[in-house]
């Protein structure tokens, strides 16, 4: 007998709204992928990462197809053939995370991963807050998949900054002591959502003055070079920025990789704080009641929406 996956929880709950941060109960949802070959697409996130189709509409030439698990939409792929490809140089994604409940779900999302031969395994890593494995898709859009260590372990420096750290994780070890058969042949069943998303920009200060001042998150750890952490409710991180490959870049062009950042919020109060920062900053926006919608300033569209999205809600977005 198969089941419906419980969504993975944050275990917060959401204060009263405070003007210049998001909401500790801040998430992420599905991320959007504009891509060149959607059924070759479509079968890598279904076999590598055991996700199903979960519904799909046409809009004029576009077909835009929801995957995830269950009823957790966990990214939508939009086909749009005519762009040109990833360039790995320019703003946009550095990589998807998808966040697990255990090591039992993640070493086996990490086995049908390194088994298909369509992806390409990047490296393992501890970050001392979590642990995780690194792949890139067909189209060279980069994935991590990863399990948290439990708050309690968590440490911070003596300014309140997050601990991280990048110690090689032994992946060979990691699945003998952690990959279950049973496990394995039903993972499309195990619980997982998108944890954080990891952005490529042009500059960290820019990035800094949208994410953090704008947006409303908090800067969870600043001090590593080229690349800012920041969060909601003291999480490690929900969004990510560096420069690491696309020092100076420009607004970005036209073309396959990242479609949307998507950011849930608890309420329409959540919006309303928002929309006040934007306006104060002078940002353009669109904002349709249950969403607002804009742009970065390297042109990543970012959607802040009330309460994680239905897969028609996703597939609408």
């Amino acid at each position: 007998m198969t089941t419906t996956p419980a969504p993975i929880s944050t275990d917060l709950q959401a204060p009263a709204v405070n003007d210049t941060t998001l909401s500790p109960s801040t998430g992420m949802d599905a991320v959007t992928l504009r891509v060149g070959d959607l059924e070759k697409m479509s079968a890598y996130y279904s076999n590598a990462l055991a996700m199903e189709p979960l519904e799909e509409s046409a809009r004029g030439a576009e077909v835009h197809r929801v995957l995830g698990r269950g009823t957790t939409p966990l990214v939508k792929l939009v086909s749009t053939p005519d762009l040109p490809g990833v360039d790995r140089t320019q703003a946009g994604l550095f990589h998807t995370a998808f966040l697990f409940e255990d090591k039992t779900s993640l070493a086996a999302t990490v086995a049908h991963a390194a088994q298909n031969t369509n992806s390409t395994f990047v490296g393992s890593s501890d970050h001392l807050v979590s642990q995780a494995f690194y792949f890139t898709d067909p189209e060279g859009n980069g994935i991590e998949l990863y399990v948290d260590r439990a708050r309690s372990e968590w440490t911070h420096s003596v300014d309140g900054e997050v601990q991280m750290d990048t110690i090689y994780l032994d992946p060979n070890k990691f699945l003998e002591r952690h990959l279950k058969q049973d496990v394995l042949a039903d993972t499309a069943f195990e619980p997982g959502i998108v944890g954080h998303v990891h952005l490529q920009v042009g500059n960290i200060p820019q990035a800094r003055e949208f994410y953090v001042d704008a947006l409303g998150f908090e800067p969870s750890l600043s001090s590593m070079p080229g690349v800012l952490f920041a969060a909601a409710g003291g999480y490690h991180h929900h969004v990510a920025m560096n420069t690491w490959n696309s020092r100076g870049a420009g607004p970005r062009a036209a073309s396959l990789g990242l479609g949307d950042v998507a950011i849930t919020v608890p309420g329409r109060e959540d919006l309303d704080a928002l929309v006040a920062r934007l306006s104060n900053r002078g940002l353009d926006y669109a904002d349709d009641g249950r969403s607002v919608r804009l742009s970065d300033p390297w042109g990543t569209q970012v959607t802040l929406a009330i309460g994680t999205s239905s897969i028609d809600e996703t597939l609408a977005r």
